[in-house]
């Protein structure tokens, strides 16, 4: 592996050498980019508009939201660019943004994810103490920690990446990721990255393990309560992030899984549009269906005048 080689850019993995299905990828990216954003930027508006929403578990939601329309313009508008101008490359700097920006969102997201998950044990199952456990100043350390540690993690992986050396400047995959990354090095730092990626791995299984915990403690709770009604409303808030996480994980297990070199570059293109595309597309769809309080934020926002009666037979 003393072979190397110094690049200026690096040539992503393209869809298809046809124009006419170039042209194909570029629609269906700006569908999916154009409905991402709109779904996550109604989500934050409704949060920031109404006053009612303005509670600790929306507070992270908008978080959320945040993080989502974030990691698909790191990635998907290149990818857009480079159908449309029949381009595969992407710089060194533009290379190692992708990934910097991309580990931070998709990082932090998952922390956010977890941090929700003990939002709602404390509301549902020590509510007394939920005021004074979830306050506003509190959360807001605990976002500032999420994006801190995430920062830190993503800048690690970043410069352990871009200080090796590299076989070759062909990157499998339609954005710059870290495995097809340390499938070109040549360097020793190859370990080190990898113990990292290994450690995030572990991070992220970790944190799915206290989400499951979590929620095991959760359903005993809500199974306690005496009444339908309340049970319902408790599930209403949990329901939607449980079917979050599991969006995130399950696709996320469906790409790192897979046996290396078993797969055709549209299968890891399939793949990876799985993991990195859909989530932050089906997150919005997923809390505004099973929601109350969003459903009707989201009709106020839209100007869609209802009485009290008529929305609440919506909603529901």
């Amino acid at each position: 592996m003393s072979n190397f080689t110094f690049t200026s850019e690096f040539l992503l993995l393209g869809f298809s050498e046809d124009w006419e299905l170039q042209i194909l990828h570029f629609l269906v990216f700006l569908v999916l980019y154009l409905a991402t954003m709109t779904g996550n930027l109604l989500i934050i508006a409704s949060i920031a508009l109404d006053h009612r929403l303005h509670t600790p578990m929306y507070f992270f939601l908008m978080n959320l939201a945040i993080l989502d329309i974030s990691a698909v313009s790191v990635i998907v508008p290149k990818s857009m660019a480079n159908s449309i101008t029949r381009s595969r490359s992407i710089s060194y700097s533009g290379c190692a943004a992708q990934v910097f920006f991309y580990v931070l969102f998709v990082s932090t997201d998952f922390a956010i994810l977890t941090v929700m998950a003990h939002d709602r044990y404390v509301a549902i199952c020590n509510p007394l103490q939920y005021e004074s456990i979830m306050q506003k100043r509190a959360c807001v350390q605990i976002a500032s920690y999420a994006w801190t540690t995430c920062f830190l993690y993503a800048a690690m992986h970043t410069g352990c990446i871009f200080s090796m050396n590299f076989c070759s400047n062909v990157v499998k995959q339609f954005f710059c990721e870290i495995p097809p990354l340390l499938n070109i090095s040549c360097s020793d730092l190859y370990l080190v990255d990898l113990v990292l990626l290994m450690f995030g791995c572990g991070m992220t299984v970790g944190c799915f393990i206290f989400i499951i915990v979590t929620y095991v403690h959760i359903f005993s709770a809500v199974l306690k309560i005496p009444s339908v009604h309340g049970q319902r409303k408790a599930l209403s808030t949990c329901i939607p992030h449980l079917a979050v996480v599991c969006l995130f994980e399950s696709t996320a297990i469906l790409a790192y899984t897979r046996p290396p070199g078993n797969s055709s570059s549209g299968q890891d293109l399939a793949v990876a549009i799985m993991y990195s595309v859909v989530p932050p597309l089906m997150n919005p769809v997923i809390y505004s269906m099973r929601n109350k309080n969003i459903k009707v934020a989201l009709w106020k926002l839209l100007g869609i005048r209802q009485t009290s009666d008529t929305i609440s037979r919506i909603v529901q």
